[in-house]
């Protein structure tokens, strides 16, 4: 397994201009979003796509979806969503866990997409220089939902409620004991090479999952916050000069700030969610340089209803 990370060299820039773009939770096993991955393109030769997880649940889809990103954006950056983990009826794949992981990785290395295996590429375009980390760190079960101690008692809470992500039957672990125990290795691992980062550059961290819990807080089902990341985490936009923090998963794309850092939803979402969102579906959220006016957009109508339930 890639038990220890490639180093922490920064590998220097593609291009001087362009846009540092971002998208997540493409989802293309519905047509729709297969059809909105068909007609993304960049808007300048140099343009790099940050994809923050979830592009599909099979390896021949992820496969597809990143090898067409690839081959129109000047460098494509990489993180693992939780369906990507699956182990999925469909897949014909046979691996789970770990393995499943390593699987991915080198299949985007075939592809020459970044993977947070990978050592971290430094955007040199406008808004830059700027360090992109792309991070795995999954969940712990530490956003408890309101008068739960333990995960324990969140887990009974979440079955109460009929508010169970997928992950719990279908995302295995192996060979840790659990995907809490995964994500601790991961996390620890990740902290000891972002520590590692020079002195003084700033970083644009990726991640499938927030790193504070703040964004959980407008979920339609609060209980489902137990599957969006861990406290271990919570000073990250602080202590590593953070400029951007990107994720996905909620799929409430929105910005949001927190101790003066940016905070991107940037995902896509299931079509039942962009439907009626007022933005045209699909849209790469421009990370650098700053949009004009990117507030704390708030969740469009009828994004906050749609996530949350038993399949996440």
């Amino acid at each position: 397994m890639f038990g220890v990370q490639e180093g922490v060299r920064v590998e220097s820039r593609v291009g001087r201009h362009g846009n540092l773009l971002a998208i997540s939770d493409l989802h293309i096993g519905y047509p729709d979003n297969r059809a909105l991955v068909e007609k993304m393109r960049p808007e300048t030769d140099d343009d790099w796509l940050l994809v923050a997880g979830d592009v599909a649940e099979t390896v021949a889809d992820i496969r597809w979806a990143l090898e067409t990103l690839a081959g129109r954006f000047a460098k494509v950056v990489w993180v693992p969503g939780n369906h990507e983990l699956w182990t999925h009826p469909s897949e014909t794949v046979p691996y789970r866990g770990v393995e499943r992981y390593e699987h991915l990785v080198s299949v985007c290395r075939e592809l020459g997409v970044v993977t947070p295996e990978d050592p971290y590429p430094l955007w040199e375009g406008p808004g830059g220089p700027v360090v992109i980390a792309p991070l795995f760190l999954l969940y712990d079960y530490s956003f408890l939902p309101k008068g739960c101690a333990t995960k324990a008692e969140g887990l009974e809470y979440a079955h109460g409620t009929g508010v169970v992500c997928t992950d719990e039957h279908v995302l295995f672990p192996d060979p840790y004991p659990s995907r809490d125990d995964w994500c601790r290795a991961r996390v620890a691992e990740t902290e000891r090479r972002l520590a590692e980062l020079p002195d003084g550059l700033p970083t644009v961290l990726v991640n499938h999952y927030p790193l504070d819990r703040h964004p959980t807080d407008v979920l339609h089902y609060p209980e489902f916050a137990m599957w969006c990341g861990t406290e271990l985490t919570a000073d990250w936009h602080r202590r590593f000069r953070v400029e951007v923090m990107v994720y996905g998963h909620l799929h409430i794309p929105r910005t949001t700030w927190l101790d003066g850092v940016r905070f991107e939803e940037v995902s896509v979402g299931y079509p039942r969610e962009w439907r009626p969102r007022p933005e045209p579906p699909g849209r790469l959220r421009r990370i650098l340089p700053m949009e004009v006016g990117a507030g704390d957009r708030g969740a469009a109508p009828g994004v906050g209803r749609g996530r949350g339930g038993a399949r996440g």
